[in-house]
């Protein structure tokens, strides 16, 4: 995220400032059509609210705070708007609020989710000094939930040409593929993780396993935590319940990829970066 964003939980007590608003129904996101581009509102549109919160504010050349909420699934868009999701609002809204409404999303899906509490059933209070709820009658903390996921590039070098690894899940739409990835389990480092999701998926061995970057994914909640690794050993394997198929590939035999705001998009286009002149070798 480019813009400077500071988060915070304790809403601003003055009420003529600019704002922006992150309104959903269900997972969708409210926001004035433009044709090709999205914009949020600067108002609730006195929309009826189920539930809101405040998520801090953009620092610029005016303080422009940032606020999400929700309203019920029969809500109508008003006149000029539209609820979207965020994977249609990828290239139409701009980047760094798209992924403000990820931050949004997930905060109103913990409200939804955690209305009371998991241990005794009493209705949770929202704590005003942290993103945190409290029962008042057990005293159990909760916090909102983020499912660590690792995703990783494998590379391999075949008869002298730079390779890497490219998975597609069934699910998917044919001809698409991307890196590996899996979720981390209780008491797994990142690093144990990268490893056995590779062997569980494709039966390969890895070494040189290296942090590459992360990215929140909400979707619903993940953070993805990438990787870079070089393959050891082992023929490929399918885990045919996840993968339908996986192949080498050269910087000059790529399938259709994922989105470029994914960091599993970021990894593959590292790989060509760092390879591109295997690519005008070859031509």
């Amino acid at each position: 995220m480019s813009l400077s964003f500071s988060p915070a939980v304790t809403p601003p007590t003055e009420n003529n400032t600019p704002a922006f608003w992150f309104i959903f129904r269900g997972a969708d996101l409210l926001v004035l059509d433009e044709g090709e581009t999205a914009v949020l509102p600067q108002a609730t549109h006195d929309l009826p609210l189920l539930r809101q919160h405040y998520l801090g504010w953009i620092e610029g050349e005016t303080k422009i705070h940032c606020f999400t909420a929700e309203v019920a699934e029969a809500t109508e868009p008003p006149d000029g708007m539209q609820f979207a999701g965020l994977r249609q609002l990828f290239n139409r809204l701009p980047t760094d609020h798209l992924w403000l409404a990820g931050r949004a999303v997930q905060i109103i899906d913990w409200d939804r989710t955690h209305q009371f509490c998991s241990r005794c059933a009493t209705p949770n209070d929202i704590l005003d000094h942290e993103r945190a709820k409290k029962c008042p009658n057990c005293g159990l903390i909760t916090y909102p939930r983020i499912s660590p996921a690792i995703i990783v590039r494998i590379d391999r070098v075949i008869d002298g040409v730079s390779h890497l690894l490219l998975a597609r899940n069934g699910r998917w739409r044919r001809g698409w593929y991307s890196v590996l990835a899996g979720f981390v389990e209780p008491g797994e480092t990142l690093e144990d993780c990268v490893h056995r999701e590779v062997f569980e998926e494709v039966g390969l061995r890895l070494k040189n396993v290296h942090y590459f970057g992360s990215q929140p994914w909400p979707f619903p909640n993940s953070l993805m935590v990438g990787f870079t690794a070089e393959y050891a050993s082992g023929d490929i394997v399918l885990e045919e319940e996840e993968i339908e198929d996986a192949q080498w590939f050269t910087v000059g035999t790529l399938p259709n990829l994922p989105s470029s705001m994914s960091i599993a998009r970021r990894l593959v286009d590292d790989f060509v970066y760092r390879h591109s002149e295997t690519v005008k070798s070859e031509k």
